[in-house]
């Protein structure tokens, strides 16, 4: 993989600069990204805020997570297009949506968060590390 790898929301009123591989990539099968993704999981690529850079607008809204910690997303005020999620505590660290990245081929999870609330009818692959809650 070459980088940088630019991103963009829906609209493209949003874009950006990915300058380094993820530390990770996981799938998130809690039923609040459930929601957001519309789908069984949501994809989450750690990266390090300083591998990344931003041009436009954009949204944010929070909400608490489980862990006590604060879920902050990111997101295209024009579109509503998720960028990333952030924890306020942790401002080094950030949760990109990998699927707005022009090359998604990174999106290859190692691990899987919030397995007990997975749907029943997905499989997990073999030799991803699994996890009940978040780690």
């Amino acid at each position: 993989m070459s980088y940088p790898i630019e991103g963009s929301c829906q609209c493209g009123g949003v874009k950006y600069r990915l300058l380094e591989a993820p530390v990770m990539v996981m799938a998130c099968h809690c039923k609040e990204c459930q929601k957001l993704s519309t789908s069984a999981f949501s994809i989450t690529a750690m990266v390090k805020a300083s591998s990344l850079e931003f041009e436009g607008e954009m949204s944010e809204w929070s909400r608490p997570a489980d862990s006590g910690n604060v879920s902050g997303a990111k997101f295209c005020p024009t579109c509503g297009n998720r960028i990333y999620h952030f924890n306020p505590d942790e401002p080094d660290m950030i949760k990109l949506k990998p699927s707005t990245l022009s090359d998604t081929s990174i999106i290859r999870p190692t691990a899987h968060v919030w397995v007990s609330e997975k749907q029943d009818w997905y499989d997990i692959p073999e030799g991803v590390k699994v996890f009940e809650k978040q780690p």
